[in-house]
């Protein structure tokens, strides 16, 4: 047990509980239709409870979404299975009970104050440790020099997202369970495109001053 302040006992199968309902809540109705009313009713608790944990729906909602999944810094050596481990890391993100909340949170972040720059900070923590990993690889003589991080990454992350989300419903499951075979597929095709373009270029430089 631990306790939120003198004489209030917490129960943190309780807080979970909530905190985990809260996220479903958010990911159902957003941020205007988010109602600590329904998010009490949906953890089983009383609204009292919830309040004496969390004074605001914005402080439950802010403590909520602090516990989705953040994508690590990843440095195994091989750009192959670097960007395979990023990918995995974004459609985790996008599967389970907390996918719609990851996603509702990348549109809405700016209408909830109490999370706003919390998500920017996260966001461009992310944003910075994917290109890194592009960057080492580039380093390592993995991919060409000239390779452009943020194309790369746009191709690789938005595809992996994309299957995901443009699945129709009787087929959601089935892109789940295949998703690991579909970003090796798209990894591959995007390093063996990335190292051709490169020789293409070069060719055509040796041609010209030829």
């Amino acid at each position: 047990m631990t306790t939120s302040g003198p004489g209030r006992p917490r129960d943190p199968a309780v807080d979970r509980r909530i905190l985990d309902a809260a996220l479903e809540v958010y990911g159902r109705d957003g941020w205007g239709g988010f109602r600590v009313e329904a998010v009490a009713k949906h953890a089983g608790a009383g609204k009292a409870s919830v309040y004496l944990r969390w004074h605001s729906g914005e402080e439950l909602l802010a403590e909520a979404l602090s516990h989705l999944g953040h994508i690590e810094d990843i440095d195994t050596g091989d750009v192959r299975t670097d960007l395979m481990r990023l990918a995995e890391q974004i459609r985790d993100r996008h599967l389970g009970s907390t996918g719609r909340a990851a996603q509702r949170l990348a549109v809405e972040a700016h209408q909830v104050p109490a999370i706003e720059q919390r998500w920017k900070a996260a966001r461009d923590a992310q944003v910075s440790a994917a290109r890194s990993l592009v960057r080492r690889a580039i380093a390592r003589g993995e991919l060409p020099p000239g390779t452009s991080v943020t194309l790369l990454l746009d191709l690789l992350l938005g595809s992996t997202t994309m299957h995901l989300q443009a699945a129709p419903d009787h087929l959601a499951e089935k892109s789940a369970r295949t998703s690991s075979d579909y970003i090796r597929e798209v990894v591959d095709f995007l390093l063996d495109a990335f190292r051709a373009r490169s020789i293409a270029a070069e060719d055509r430089a040796a041609v010209s001053h030829s």
